[in-house]
């Protein structure tokens, strides 16, 4: 799970709400299983370092979700928590995941209304579709756009943020 540097407002939420049917997902092995009412959006593709680490990836594709609508169905005994410490400010970097296959999992902060899933995880279609990069100047040296979606760096990103406040 992300813990995003520049906060996701609730109100950005908004025009993305899709009231569809169950979503559910899954870590590898099966083990942790879950489900959430609807993805609520923004679908975004980050570029940091500590994402692209995360997910072993070129980008981590994250999904918000509410937590409201998420429930842990199987496997709350098998995550566990890892964190880093605090880059620029808080909260922290977390990467939470299954004891037994080591695939992220999503367990969010109860205190928190909205929070990202890597879409990875997903077995059913979200119906939302990536719709921007972000965090692009931290992007590896070898990544190629080869797609339309608008790309945010950090100044720009924290301006659309701040937008929905």
């Amino acid at each position: 799970m992300r813990v995003l540097d520049a906060p996701l407002i609730l109100g950005e939420f908004e025009q993305y709400s899709y009231a569809g049917s169950m979503i559910r997902g899954s870590c590898l092995c099966g083990g942790v299983q879950f489900e959430v009412d609807s993805a609520v959006g923004p679908f975004e593709l980050c570029h940091c370092s500590r994402c692209r680490k995360a997910s072993g990836s070129q980008y981590m594709a994250g999904i918000a979700v509410r937590r409201e609508g998420f429930r842990i169905l199987t496997g709350r005994e098998l995550i566990t928590k890892f964190e880093l410490p605090v880059r620029d400010t808080p909260p922290p970097y977390s990467r939470i995941f299954c004891s037994r296959c080591g695939c992220i999992v999503p367990d969010p902060d109860p205190q928190t209304q909205v929070f990202e899933i890597a879409a990875g995880l997903l077995d059913d279609d979200p119906i939302l579709r990536p719709e921007r990069h972000i965090l692009v100047e931290y992007r590896a040296p070898w990544t190629q756009f080869q797609d339309d979606l608008p790309r945010f760096d950090r100044p720009a990103l924290s301006k659309l943020r701040a937008s929905y406040k």
